[in-house]
């Protein structure tokens, strides 16, 4: 099955692109493109997702975009790899655990590119790292399946300035902080969404009929 891999350099307003995956999602159904990964990243935004409530909001004064993807609130901005697709599960095992659990291992499996251990967590969806004895949270993971056609994706956090996650309470979950790869290892993660790329298409053969 053909994917389109599509790379955008500047930042993309948040509600322009989720148009775009609601257009191709549209079309997909009509058999009328391929699939698609989408690299990008946003200008700083907030956005909640079906599961989130209003007391995740720490500070009163941001803006929060609703939007139709799972899980809670989680930000957006400069300094974090987005990873958009729009995948036909029609074509494939129709399993959203798997599904889930590929999108994990994908980025786990990039990250040890850079001798970055990473793991997931059976409570808390997403990917994590041990900092200083705590578990942090590197990459958020969110995903909406409609006629089972999954689209959204995740975040991965580079370089982001983490003191915008203190403004809500990161994907509903409390007690334990977000971190950025540069707080891990210092290194040049110019290709990183090369190899996400490459991953997340080796672990989607694992939904293959």
């Amino acid at each position: 099955m053909s994917i389109e891999i599509k790379i955008t350099k500047k930042p993309v307003e948040y509600r322009k692109a989720i148009d775009l995956l609601e257009s191709r999602v549209s079309k997909i159904q009509e058999n009328k493109v391929d699939e698609l990964i989408w690299i990008l990243s946003h200008k700083n935004i907030f956005t909640a997702g079906t599961n989130f409530n209003s007391d995740e909001i720490l500070d009163k004064s941001i803006e929060i975009v609703k939007t139709n993807r799972g899980g809670k609130i989680t930000y957006h901005g400069k300094g974090q790899i987005v990873f958009y697709f729009v995948i036909n599960l029609n074509k494939r095992k129709k399993d959203i655990r798997l599904f889930i659990k590929i999108i994990e291992d994908a980025i786990i499996n990039s990250l040890k590119y850079y001798k970055i251990k990473a793991y997931r967590d059976k409570k808390n969806i997403g990917i994590w790292v041990s900092h200083q004895n705590k578990l942090k949270k590197v990459g958020a993971v969110g995903i909406k399946i409609k006629k089972w056609i999954a689209y959204h994706g995740f975040s991965l956090n580079i370089n982001t300035n983490l003191k915008n996650f203190s403004k809500i309470i990161p994907c509903g979950i409390k007690n334990k902080d977000v971190i950025n790869l540069n707080n891990l290892k210092k290194l040049n993660y110019s290709n990183l969404h090369k190899i996400l790329i490459k991953e997340f298409i080796i672990s989607l053969k694992r939904l293959d009929n």
